[in-house]
């Protein structure tokens, strides 16, 4: 049976029905509860293409993504994108990620948003001024941020609460005797590291420790930069006796610079990683400020996009989950 069909056998316009199977908010409860009972009863699936025509949509939400080296083999993204795309296959619908050059990513977002090939957007690695949020703003396309921005404009995010992360750590490390405390963050442009550093500044301050110019290391989000990062800090007079590496790309590489070097890590220097640290190189026993739930996260995300698709305002689309302290044997009370 074809939607026409279904439409004459209820005695309703083609358009209701197309409208009421696809959920729209237009349609009464009774007449959708009518109109999908119908549909089961005979047996009746939308035709996806003709689907898609009908409503508008392309039943695909894309993220255009600069990817680095190392995403592909991160456990954090890709469990993020398997949540993503486990609830878009829930609700019918495609996921595509478009790697693109840095260069090239703004253009990509305006040639996406032009051609209506998708019909909403992830936006990742948010920027503390973030030209792509405010255009896609502007533009007034469905999509939410994982990760917040300076924008005024009200916008649908997703995001972990960096200052109080960063605050967990700092109190399991001062608790331990630890006042010569380094941090390594990513990149200051991107808005989760300037976020962390702030709350970092402002903890040391709060509890009256002067902050070494030299323990504070950023533009690392790999494990090269991590590693070439944590042998500056060991260079240091007098080194640090605990640091703090604000992500988890960089905090293999910090751990591995550490091992190479013979330090007794817990003992000599402690280490606390922002996020999941698991790799070969390494072992998995890191303390970390963790980002739990990662599939729950990219789903998360998908219910968040779907609902601004269903007209719901974006202000009141924007949700902080709190990261945990995973204790490890990488940190322990400072011997001197």
């Amino acid at each position: 049976m074809n939607l026409k069909s279904l439409a004459i056998a209820l005695g309703m316009s083609k358009t209701t029905v197309s409208r009421a199977l696809n959920g729209y908010p237009e349609v009464n409860f009774r007449t959708r509860e009518r109109v999908v009972a119908a549909a089961k009863a005979v047996g009746y699936e939308a035709n996806p293409m003709a689907r898609s025509l009908a409503v508008g949509r392309s039943n695909v939400v894309g993220i255009i993504y600069p990817l680095l080296p190392t995403d592909l083999g991160d456990a954090m993204f890709l469990g993020v994108v398997a949540g993503m795309s486990e609830a878009l296959e829930a609700a019918k619908m495609n996921l595509i990620i478009a790697p693109v050059s840095p260069h090239n990513e703004q253009p990509s977002y305006e040639q996406m948003v032009r051609g209506k090939r998708v019909d909403g957007l992830v936006v990742g690695r948010t920027l503390v001024r973030d030209e792509r949020i405010a255009y896609l703003s502007r533009a007034g396309f469905p999509f939410v941020a994982h990760g917040r921005t300076d924008s005024a404009a009200p916008y649908a995010w997703f995001d972990y609460d960096n200052e109080a992360g960063i605050r967990l750590g700092l109190e399991h490390l001062l608790g331990l005797g630890h006042q010569r405390i380094a941090l390594v963050s990513a990149p200051l442009e991107l808005n989760f590291a300037c976020q962390r550093k702030a709350s970092f500044v402002a903890a040391m301050t709060a509890a009256g420790l002067a902050i070494d110019p030299r323990h504070l290391i950023d533009n690392t989000l790999d494990r090269r930069t991590g590693y070439q990062a944590m042998q500056q800090l060991l260079a240091c007079s007098p080194r640090p006796s605990a640091v703090i590496v604000d992500n988890h790309l960089s905090g293999v590489g910090a751990v591995r610079a550490l091992l190479d070097a013979g330090i007794d890590i817990g003992r000599e220097i402690s280490v606390i990683v922002w996020g999941s640290v698991e790799d070969t190189l390494i072992g998995s026993n890191v303390t970390t400020i963790d980002q739990p739930r990662p599939r729950q996260a990219g789903a998360k995300m998908i219910e968040m996009l779907l609902a601004l698709l269903g007209g719901t305002p974006p202000a009141q689309l924007q949700v902080l989950w709190q990261p945990v302290l995973l204790p490890g044997v990488t940190v322990g009370a400072c011997q001197r």
